[in-house]
């Protein structure tokens, strides 16, 4: 528990449960004053008093934990900068570790704004609605998957169950068989108009010849997701803090989490990585997968009991588009401005097929290791079109050690760090040189009715 003030907490807690300070004293076995330093945080909420609340109220001591403060810190100084109404590092600090809840009403709303403005915008120029789901709603099933931390334990288990009894890396006709249980047959789609196509009335899965076993494997398992697992799909998707939009993205993304979970089980999955010291590419030829399928799954290594390093996985385009990303981690870039350029996800392009390694520190100054490499969709062939994405996963440096991409770095080095930061409108850095944008600009002063703007210079960290 890095963070140890967490009075507003504390007082939250007993206000939530009607006790007085001298009640939950008494329960705590401490002082009534001692509590009241706590939670004037004038006193740190030690490890024993922790403990003792755990005894007492059964409470999840995660409560009091900072893992996500530094994601909370990152959005919630998004969200004001996109109103103008930019505010110091220290300050944003001070809410997201106080008054998390106040800080996350903050970002909900700001995002609620930004998805209204956004379905205006496109009513006046349409003077329609807008079809398909909105950009709020693909943020929202996002932030929906890290606030559990990228691991759903109801569907990888179930796919657990399955993909343990079928050979690593040739599952075809194992799932094949499972869907012939259902009553569906298999056939393979020359004509690659789509990855996966099912018609239930003839009850004929077509799945794109093109696609490699691994691949066609993972249409497959998506397939069964839906056939067998689709009232768990439904419960965990029907959210009431998710709109019909999100919630029908969501559905999609957990019958692939499930595919993704069937065809790399967990724990054998656990063990090759951690055999190869987490080497992508020999882990995804021993499972017959692509590279960005097993950058995937090395996202959702956290189950409680058996825990593997926490990855945050993100896919870009050459635009630097980001159609993909997952995360174990606090690792967080922000929701405007783009990324950094200093990132090695977009070295990547410039170097085709070659796994790049880097080690960032963000200007809060926590460092990263980060492995990109570029991946290409499509059939191939003369004038057929091809996708081109770069993908990249990245780790806290305390556990780069257990890579094998950390070999030969001196890791303690403060010097091998390349600086990069949230993006330019967020970005801290006054002399970076491929800063594009200035920071977004925050008030100084307001003399005789004019508001005067500096850009904020950063805060101690």
């Amino acid at each position: 528990m890095s963070k140890s003030f967490m009075g507003v907490r504390l007082r939250r807690l007993r206000e939530e449960r009607g006790m007085t300070q001298a009640a939950l004293a008494r329960s705590l076995g401490i002082s009534p004053s001692y509590l009241n330093q706590i939670e004037q945080n004038q006193r740190p909420l030690t490890v024993p008093v922790l403990l003792r609340l755990n005894e007492a109220f059964g409470l999840d001591v995660q409560l009091f934990s900072d893992r996500d403060e530094a994601r909370l810190i990152a959005d919630l100084r998004a969200a004001l900068a996109d109103q103008g109404a930019g505010a110091s590092l220290a300050e944003v600090r001070e809410l997201a570790a106080n008054m998390p809840g106040i800080a996350r009403a903050i970002v909900a709303m700001q995002r609620r704004l930004r998805e209204t403005s956004e379905r205006a915008d496109l009513l006046a120029g349409s003077l329609s609605t807008p079809t398909g789901a909105s950009p709020a709603a693909f943020e929202a099933v996002r932030d929906w998957f890290y606030e559990r931390r990228n691991y759903i334990p109801d569907l990888d288990e179930a796919a657990e169950a399955i993909g343990d009894a079928l050979p690593p890396g040739a599952m075809n006709a194992g799932l094949t068989e499972r869907l012939a249980r259902h009553g569906v047959r298999l056939a393979l789609d020359t004509a690659g108009e789509s990855l996966r196509r099912f018609d239930p009335a003839a009850r004929l899965l077509r799945v794109a010849a093109h696609l490699s076993a691994g691949q066609q494997a993972f249409q497959i398992a998506t397939q069964l997701a839906l056939l067998e697992q689709g009232g768990t799909i439904r419960r965990l998707a029907d959210d009431p803090a998710l709109n019909c939009d999100a919630q029908a993205l969501l559905r999609i993304g957990l019958a692939n989490y499930f595919a993704g979970a069937l065809i790399l089980p967990y724990r054998r999955f656990l063990e090759a990585a951690e055999a190869a010291a987490y080497d992508i590419e020999r882990i995804a030829h021993g499972f017959g997968v692509g590279f960005e399928t097993a950058c995937h799954r090395l996202s959702t290594l956290q189950r409680p009991e058996a825990r593997g390093v926490p990855f945050f996985f993100i896919r870009v385009d050459r635009a630097g588009n980001i159609s993909k990303r997952q995360s174990a981690t606090d690792f967080h870039f922000s929701r405007i401005g783009g990324s950094c350029p200093l990132w090695n996800i977009y070295e990547a392009f410039a170097r085709p097929g070659e796994i790049l390694r880097q080690v960032a520190q963000m200007p809060d100054g926590r460092s990263y290791l980060w492995i990109a490499r570029t991946v290409r969709h499509g059939q191939g062939g003369f004038g057929a079109p091809v996708k081109s994405f770069a993908v990249a996963v990245g780790c806290d440096l305390t556990h780069a050690d257990r890579l094998v991409y950390a070999q030969g770095l001196d890791l303690r080095n403060p010097g091998l760090a390349t600086p990069i930061g949230p993006g330019c409108k967020l970005c801290e850095r006054p002399a970076c040189p491929q800063r594009a944008f200035p920071m977004v600009a925050r008030p100084l002063a307001v003399i005789e009715g004019e508001a005067r703007f500096a850009p904020y210079s950063g805060g101690t960290n």
